[in-house]
């Protein structure tokens, strides 16, 4: 078939953007003469997460639409006539085999410039509850990867694959000896990790501040604490995390395998890219859904792993009060630990980047034979 081309449009949050690169991964990986241009957003991370990756990567000006009447919505208009013109330059002087969406603010205009102009379209989405910009592309796509059943109810029902969500091979990779002498931290004791997503989790983050002395000095824990670019300089300022030998406050983990190599519990958000790394990487956890998503889909995500007995679910309104009595009950009962690890295993589709990358190679070589 000579070299294949991929235009990967996903961009805004880690949830959209690692999926993405999982995915790009398995594909140079079933088949060597491969291409790849990712476009996104200049001020989102995937500016960044992209290139680390290995990946080119182009931008369109494009943003969210915000549902309260702001002064910002007034330059939507404008933003969006001038990513569809970008995205059209994009796709045309890159002429695709396949346009691949994993949902953000990026993706709608690329993949509705693609469908139009004839390239084949896929999807993935990550979530049970869609977000807007898959929905939409959703009738003009060829293939649709789901990663939950309750998804179809949004898509065309036989373009549907259900694939589970891509994730990165290197998060086991990690060799866990490495991994503590990476943060300084000893084996021989417990390590809370807490994970807000790529942006940070503001109610999780006052939580653990309320009661960081508690799990530091009185539990005696190792705290790896990721709490999002715009919370950190406040923290870092309000925690001082020097009084605190055994702790990392981070904006952003960029050594997420050693991260969770060392980790005895996690405490995250309950995106679908962090419930699928969880399992994955076989993480008990506590999970905090958002209360502030489409379709409640980090409750319906925390469920699942709680119903299979992988995790723990706090709701949002009341972190402050019970986190810290729930993590001392949990890392305390090393059976209790384990029983979950099992359970959390059990939920894990390390197969997902393949499985989509197959299909679409599948896709690609029907629509341009041998």
């Amino acid at each position: 078939m000579g070299t294949l081309k991929f235009l990967i449009a996903a961009g805004g949050t880690g949830g959209h953007v690692y999926p993405a690169i999982a995915i790009a991964d398995a594909l140079r990986e079933a088949y060597a003469d491969t291409e790849f241009l990712f476009v996104g957003t200049k001020n989102h991370m995937e500016w960044e997460a992209v290139p680390r990756a290995g990946y080119d990567i182009s931008s369109i000006w494009i943003s969210g639409f915000h549902r309260r009447l702001t002064l910002k919505n007034l330059l939507f208009p404008v933003k969006l006539g001038t990513s569809l013109v970008q995205s059209l330059r994009i796709v045309h002087t890159f002429r695709p085999d396949a346009v691949i969406s994993c949902g953000g603010y990026a993706a709608g205009p690329v993949g509705w410039v693609a469908a139009k102009s004839g390239y084949p379209l896929v999807i993935q989405e990550q979530n049970s509850f869609p977000g807007v910009t898959n929905r939409l592309l959703g009738k003009s796509a060829e293939l649709i990867f789901t990663a939950f059943k309750e998804a179809e109810a949004f898509f065309p029902r036989d373009h549907i694959v259900l694939a589970g969500n891509p994730t990165r091979k290197s998060l086991t990779s990690a060799d866990p000896k490495q991994a503590y002498e990476h943060f300084g931290f000893d084996p021989g004791r417990s390590t809370l990790l807490i994970l807000g997503g790529s942006g940070g989790a503001r109610s999780i983050n006052e939580a653990i501040t309320k009661h960081i002395s508690r799990l530091h000095d009185e539990m005696q824990l190792q705290v790896i604490w990721q709490c999002g670019e715009r919370y950190y300089e406040r923290l870092r300022d309000d925690i001082q995390p020097a009084h605190f030998e055994n702790l990392l406050l981070t904006d952003f983990l960029h050594k997420m395998p050693e991260a969770y190599a060392v980790a005895d519990l996690v405490v995250s958000r309950a995106g679908a890219l962090s419930c699928s790394e969880l399992a994955l990487t076989g993480k008990p956890s506590i999970l905090v859904p958002s209360p502030n998503v489409a379709g409640d889909h980090q409750t319906k995500n925390a469920e699942s792993m709680v119903q299979e007995g992988a995790a723990e679910r706090l709701a949002d309104d009341q972190l402050s009060e019970t986190l810290a009595g729930l993590v001392k009950q949990l890392i305390t009962d090393r059976q209790r630990l384990k029983a979950m690890q099992k359970a959390a295993l059990k939920l894990a589709r390390p197969e997902a980047a393949k499985t989509i990358a197959n299909e679409i190679i599948t896709l690609v070589s029907n629509k341009r034979p041998l």
